[in-house]
Protein backbone atom coordinates (compact mmCIF):
# COMPACT_ATOMS: atom_id res chain seq x y z
CA UNK A 1 0.00 0.00 0.00
CA UNK A 2 1.29 3.71 -0.92
CA UNK A 3 -0.04 6.76 0.32
CA UNK A 4 0.18 10.45 -1.68
CA UNK A 5 3.52 11.27 0.51
CA UNK A 6 4.98 7.79 -0.80
CA UNK A 7 3.92 8.54 -4.16
CA UNK A 8 5.17 12.39 -4.07
CA UNK A 9 8.66 10.71 -3.06
CA UNK A 10 9.27 8.07 -5.86
CA UNK A 11 8.30 10.47 -8.41
CA UNK A 12 10.56 13.20 -7.39
CA UNK A 13 13.44 10.65 -6.72
CA UNK A 14 14.15 10.75 -11.23
CA UNK A 15 16.33 12.44 -12.12
CA UNK A 16 15.32 16.18 -12.60
CA UNK A 17 11.99 16.17 -11.78
CA UNK A 18 9.97 18.48 -10.62
CA UNK A 19 6.45 18.71 -9.23
CA UNK A 20 4.12 21.66 -11.22
CA UNK A 21 0.76 22.16 -10.53
CA UNK A 22 -1.36 21.07 -13.39
CA UNK A 23 -4.97 22.18 -13.75
CA UNK A 24 -5.36 22.19 -9.72
CA UNK A 25 -3.40 18.91 -9.51
CA UNK A 26 0.41 18.09 -9.00
CA UNK A 27 1.68 16.91 -11.66
CA UNK A 28 5.28 15.55 -11.93
CA UNK A 29 7.43 16.94 -15.41
CA UNK A 30 11.21 16.23 -16.30
CA UNK A 31 12.39 18.70 -19.02
CA UNK A 32 8.98 20.56 -18.65
CA UNK A 33 6.88 17.40 -19.93
CA UNK A 34 4.19 15.57 -17.43
CA UNK A 35 5.05 12.12 -16.67
CA UNK A 36 2.61 11.50 -14.19
CA UNK A 37 -0.09 13.44 -12.03
CA UNK A 38 -1.33 12.77 -8.70
CA UNK A 39 -5.32 12.48 -9.52
CA UNK A 40 -6.53 12.85 -6.58
CA UNK A 41 -5.68 11.55 -3.04
CA UNK A 42 -5.90 7.88 -3.66
CA UNK A 43 -5.03 7.83 -7.53
CA UNK A 44 -1.90 8.53 -9.63
CA UNK A 45 -2.00 9.14 -13.20
CA UNK A 46 1.33 7.74 -15.07
CA UNK A 47 1.46 8.53 -18.55
CA UNK A 48 3.12 5.23 -20.29
CA UNK A 49 3.08 4.51 -23.83
CA UNK A 50 -0.31 2.41 -25.16
CA UNK A 51 1.79 -1.11 -25.14
CA UNK A 52 2.62 -0.01 -21.27
CA UNK A 53 -0.84 1.15 -20.17
CA UNK A 54 -2.30 -2.68 -21.72
CA UNK A 55 0.37 -4.48 -19.82
CA UNK A 56 0.26 -2.84 -16.68
CA UNK A 57 -3.62 -2.82 -16.60
CA UNK A 58 -3.94 -6.58 -17.69
CA UNK A 59 -0.77 -7.58 -15.47
CA UNK A 60 -2.29 -5.80 -12.18
CA UNK A 61 -5.76 -5.28 -12.66
CA UNK A 62 -6.26 -4.84 -9.28
CA UNK A 63 -4.20 -1.81 -8.94
CA UNK A 64 -4.24 -0.19 -12.23
CA UNK A 65 -6.62 0.64 -15.10
CA UNK A 66 -6.65 2.22 -18.50
CA UNK A 67 -7.56 6.10 -18.81
CA UNK A 68 -9.06 7.28 -21.97
CA UNK A 69 -8.80 11.35 -22.86
CA UNK A 70 -11.46 11.35 -25.73
CA UNK A 71 -10.41 8.40 -27.88
CA UNK A 72 -7.09 8.58 -27.06
CA UNK A 73 -5.42 5.68 -24.30
CA UNK A 74 -3.64 8.12 -22.58
CA UNK A 75 -2.44 6.95 -18.92
CA UNK A 76 -2.75 4.26 -16.61
CA UNK A 77 -4.25 4.85 -13.20
CA UNK A 78 -3.17 3.52 -10.19
CA UNK A 79 -5.13 3.22 -7.02
CA UNK A 80 -2.14 3.78 -4.11
CA UNK A 81 -3.95 1.43 -1.78
CA UNK A 82 -3.89 -1.34 -4.01
CA UNK A 83 -0.25 -0.52 -5.92
CA UNK A 84 3.23 -1.51 -3.35
CA UNK A 85 6.02 0.20 -4.33
CA UNK A 86 7.85 -1.65 -6.44
CA UNK A 87 4.66 -1.84 -8.95
CA UNK A 88 4.75 2.42 -8.51
CA UNK A 89 8.50 2.91 -8.64
CA UNK A 90 8.44 0.82 -12.49
CA UNK A 91 5.65 2.32 -13.83
CA UNK A 92 7.61 5.67 -13.06
CA UNK A 93 10.92 5.11 -14.63
CA UNK A 94 8.57 3.92 -17.48
CA UNK A 95 7.22 6.97 -17.84
CA UNK A 96 9.85 9.26 -16.81
CA UNK A 97 12.14 7.53 -19.57
CA UNK A 98 9.33 7.87 -22.04
CA UNK A 99 9.37 11.78 -21.30
CA UNK A 100 12.73 12.61 -20.30
CA UNK A 101 15.45 14.48 -22.82
CA UNK A 102 17.84 12.13 -24.67
CA UNK A 103 20.81 13.85 -22.45
CA UNK A 104 19.46 12.39 -18.67
CA UNK A 105 18.43 8.95 -20.70
CA UNK A 106 21.70 8.61 -21.83
CA UNK A 107 23.04 9.47 -18.09
CA UNK A 108 24.51 6.71 -15.87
Amino acid sequence: MIDVADARRLALALPEAVEQDHHGRPSFRVGGRIFATLWDSRHMNVMLDEPGIRTAAQAHPDACTEVWWGKRLAAVRVALARADEALLRELLEDAWERKAPARLRRAP
